[in-house]
C-alpha cells in the first residue's frame, strides 16, 4: 500500500512536468508573437511620424526638386518655393506636386501662367506617392532655412568630346546610352537625334546656364532619366563635356534645309508604308478571290 502511494505520488510529480513544460513553451511563443506585433507597430508608427515630421521630405526635396527649385534662393528653372505653402491652396498644391502634367492638361490658369513665365518648361510628373507629396509639403512649410541647389564641382569641359558622347561616337564610362537615342539637338544633321525626350538645343539657357545644367546632369531628377542613370551615372568629366556641348549647341540653329529634309523623309516613309500595305492587301485579296472562283466552279 505504501509503495503504491509512493508510486502514485512519484508519477504525479514527475508525470506532470512534461505538461507544464509544454504549457510554458506555448506561453513563451505567444509572448514572442505579441512582442513581434508590438515592434512592427512601433516601426510603422515611427515611419508615419517621420513622414509627417518632414524628415523624408527634406531628402525627397534634395533628390527630386533642387535641380529646378530653391527655397529662398531665387528662381531657377522653376519658381522659388519659399512661402509656397502659404501662397497656394493646400489641395491645389498637393495635386500640382503629384500630377503637374494633368493639371496643365486641364488648363489650370495658375499652372498655365507659370508655364509661360518659366520658359514653357513644364514641371515633370515625378510619380510621387501620396505620402511623399505630403512629406514634401510638410518640409516646404518648415524647411529650417534657405535651401539652394547643391553645389556641383565643375571643370572646363570639352565640347567636341561632349558631342561625341551625345551621339554615341564615344562610349560613356559606366555604360549609359548615348543622349542622341532619346534627345535631339541642333548641329547633328537632318534628323538631329531621338524624339522620346525633349529637344535640348536651348537646354543650357533653359536650365540656368552652367550651375543649373551641372545640377541636372548630376542628379537626373526626372523619372525617366533617373530610371536610366541611377545605376549608370555620368562621371564628373562626362558631365563637364556634355555641359560644354549643350552650351555650344545653344547658340546654333537648325538650318531650314534640315527641317525640309526631315519633313521630306517623314512623308516618304509614310508613302512607302502605305504602298507596302496596299500591295500586301491587294495580293491577299487576289488570292481570296481566286479561291472563291475555284469553289464556285466546283
Amino acid at each position: 500500500m505504501t509503495h503504491d502511494l509512493l508510486d502514485a505520488k512519484s508519477a504525479g510529480a514527475f508525470g506532470s512536468l512534461p505538461g507544464r513544460r509544454s504549457v510554458g513553451i506555448a506561453d513563451a511563443r505567444r509572448v514572442a508573437m505579441v512582442l513581434i506585433w508590438i515592434v512592427a507597430a512601433l516601426v510603422g508608427s515611427a515611419r508615419v511620424a517621420l513622414a509627417q515630421g518632414g524628415g523624408d521630405g527634406e531628402t525627397l526635396f534634395t533628390q527630386k526638386c533642387t535641380a529646378c527649385h530653391t527655397i529662398g534662393g531665387g528662381n531657377l528653372v522653376g519658381p522659388d518655393l519659399a512661402g509656397v505653402v502659404d501662397r497656394r491652396d493646400p489641395a491645389w498644391l498637393s495635386q500640382w506636386i503629384a500630377q503637374p502634367d494633368k493639371v496643365l492638361a486641364a488648363g489650370d490658369p495658375i499652372a498655365t501662367q507659370m508655364l509661360a513665365e518659366f520658359n514653357n518648361v513644364p514641371m515633370p510628373n515625378l510619380a510621387l506617392t501620396e505620402a511623399e507629396v505630403s512629406a514634401i509639403i510638410t518640409y516646404l512649410a518648415n524647411p529650417g532655412g534657405a535651401v539652394t541647389a547643391p553645389v556641383v564641382a565643375m571643370g572646363v569641359g570639352d565640347a567636341a568630346h561632349g558631342r561625341a558622347l551625345f551621339t554615341g561616337a564615344s562610349r560613356l564610362a559606366n555604360g549609359g546610352p548615348p543622349c542622341m537615342s532619346c534627345h535631339s539637338i541642333a548641329g547633328l544633321g537632318a534628323l538631329g537625334g531621338g524624339a522620346l525626350g525633349p529637344d535640348l538645343t536651348f537646354a543650357y539657357n533653359t536650365y540656368g546656364g552652367d550651375a543649373g545644367v551641372a545640377t541636372f546632369l548630376n542628379t537626373m531628377p526626372t523619372v525617366t532619366m533617373n530610371a536610366v542613370w541611377a545605376r549608370q551615372p555620368l562621371t564628373p568629366a562626362e558631365q563637364d563635356d556634355l555641359r560644354a556641348f549643350l552650351q555650344e549647341a545653344s547658340v546654333q540653329q537648325r538650318p531650314p534645309q534640315a527641317l525640309w529634309q526631315l519633313t521630306a523623309l517623314s512623308v516618304l516613309g509614310t508613302l512607302l508604308f502605305m504602298g507596302a500595305g496596299h500591295l500586301y492587301w491587294r495580293s491577299r485579296l487576289g488570292s481570296v478571290r481566286k479561291t472563291m472562283v475555284q469553289r464556285a466552279r466546283i
